[in-house]
Formats: structure tokens, sequence, C-alpha cells
């Protein structure tokens, strides 16, 4: 597979994860959804999560399972978000490797073409969902307003490089 398809999310979605609506699970056929945490979830520099985000967690934990499939390392911070969603979690993914997805995947006991892996990153979340052979779903990630080393650089990037390699990345999809 090319490297333009296997950065090339599914669904590139004008926004936060917020602006994720439950009439993408039945237009994709998606019956799981496994989150990024840093900056899809939460701003890296938060510890807390947000009321509207409680909001769109409630509104979907009845729809589908979700999990949160972390890179952060920190038991503590993701453990801490987690537990405030009431949601499973892993941490330390190491993504763009696909073990702790499959991992979570495999919780849901659901056929991997049927869970969306959803997340801010092009090289970490897309390319990980996709080696794995999920739906992906490309959020803009949640940022600390006052950051000053804004984490948009690494996503321009991150868009720009995976342009040169064949990746479309037009909200026009």
């Amino acid at each position: 597979m090319s490297w333009g398809k296997l950065l090339q999310p599914d669904l590139l979605l004008g926004g936060s994860i917020i602006n994720l609506q439950p009439e993408v699970l039945e237009t994709y056929q998606l019956k799981g959804l496994v989150l990024d945490v840093d900056e899809t979830l939460v701003p890296f520099t938060e510890k807390e999560v947000s009321e509207p985000l409680q909001e769109w967690v409630a509104l979907f934990k009845p729809l589908v399972p979700l999990w949160l499939v972390s890179n952060n390392i920190s038991e503590n911070r993701i453990g801490s978000i987690a537990k405030s969603l009431e949601l499973p979690y892993i941490t330390g993914a190491a993504k763009p490797s696909r073990r702790k997805l499959r991992q979570a995947v495999t919780a849901m006991n659901l056929p991997v073409q049927q869970v969306a892996m959803v997340g801010d990153r092009l090289f970490t979340d897309v390319l990980a969902g996709n080696r794995l052979g999920m739906f992906t779903i490309l959020v803009d990630p949640m940022v600390d307003p006052g950051d000053v080393f804004h984490p948009y650089r690494l996503r321009s990037f991150e868009v720009w490089l995976s342009q040169i390699l064949g990746a479309s990345l037009h909200l026009d999809r």
C-alpha cells in the first residue's frame, strides 16, 4: 500500500471531535470507536475533561463501545481522563504500531472494519488505523489557546508531507 493511501483518512472532519455526530456511525456502518486522547479529546496541557466532551461521550456511549488508546505513557493522566469519562483505556500505544489498537478492537469483539480510529494526527492515529484496516477519522486538534508552541505547526507539516506523498486532505470529500 502506498504512503498516500496509508496517510489518507476515510473521513476528514472539519473541527474537533465534538463535531462528530451519531449519523456518521450509520452512514459508514461503524459499530465502535477508538479515540486518541491528547489533542483529540483534551488539550495536552489540560488534565480535566470539558463539559462539551462529557456530553459528547454521554451521547455516543449508548450507541457504540468507546476505547481510549493513547501514545502517552502517563497512567496518571490518561487514567484520570478515562475514569472521568468512565471508559476503558490503553496507554503507551506507540502508534503507528497496530498492537494496542488491535487489543482495543478485540476487546470490543467487533470486526476491525467496523471500528473507527479517531484522532488528530496523520502519522500516528490515521497511519495506525489504516495499517490495521480500520475506518479512520481525522479531527482538528483541541489545543490550549494560550499554548505558545502551538501544535498546529507539527500538524501543518504532517499535512504538507502527506499531500506530497499522495494523500488528499480536503474537506470536500
